[in-house]
C-alpha cells in the first residue's frame, strides 16, 4: 500500500469512527422511556429530585382540579403501585380517567410526582364510526362540498 493511500484509509477510519462515536453517545437521549410507579418507588429515596419520565394508567376517581390555578392532581398506577401527581397547566385533549399517560418532572417527596409535562396516550388502533352516526358515501360528500354527488358516482 502506497503512502498516499494508507493516509487517506486512516482519515477514512477516523472519519466513520468519529460518527459512530457520535451516534452511539446521542442513542440515549433519542429513546423514549419511561418508569412505572413501581419502579420510582423501587428506587427508593435515590429516586427524589431526579428528572423521569412516569407511566401508567390514571387512577379512576382520583383526578381533582383547581380551575383557579391550573393545578391538576391525579394518581397514575401500574396496578402494583400508585403515585399522585400535580401538574399546574394545561392538559391534553386526550386526558382523562382510566387511559394511559405519560408525566415528565419529578418526585419531591415519598408518593408526590411534581409533573412539568403530561402526554396522554393513546389507542394504537383505529375504530371507524359506528351506530345512526355514521353518513353515508353521498351524505359525506354532500356535507363536504353542499351539493349532491355526480351520477356516476352513485353507480359504483
Amino acid at each position: 500500500m502506497n503512502p498516499r493511500r494508507r493516509r487517506l484509509f486512516i482519515a477514512l477510519a477516523v472519519v466513520v469512527a468519529a460518527l459512530g462515536y457520535l451516534a452511539y453517545t446521542s442513542m440515549p437521549q433519542a429513546l423514549v422511556y419511561f418508569v412505572t410507579p413501581s419502579e420510582l418507588v423501587g428506587q427508593g429515596p435515590k429516586a427524589y429530585g431526579h428528572y423521569v419520565r412516569l407511566g401508567g394508567l390514571v387512577v379512576e376517581g382520583s383526578v381533582q382540579r383547581k380551575p383557579e390555578e391550573l393545578e391538576i392532581i391525579f394518581g397514575i398506577t401500574d396496578g402494583l403501585e400508585t403515585i399522585t401527581v400535580s401538574h399546574v397547566g394545561v392538559v391534553p385533549d386526550l386526558f382523562g380517567e382510566g387511559r394511559g399517560a405519560v408525566v415528565e418532572g419529578a418526585l419531591t417527596e415519598p408518593g408526590l410526582f411534581e409533573a412539568q409535562t403530561i402526554m396522554a396516550k393513546h389507542a394504537e388502533e383505529y375504530k371507524p364510526p359506528s351506530g345512526e352516526s355514521r353518513l353515508s358515501p353521498e351524505e359525506f360528500y354532500r356535507s363536504i362540498l353542499g351539493r349532491e354527488p355526480p351520477s356516476n358516482a352513485r353507480d359504483r
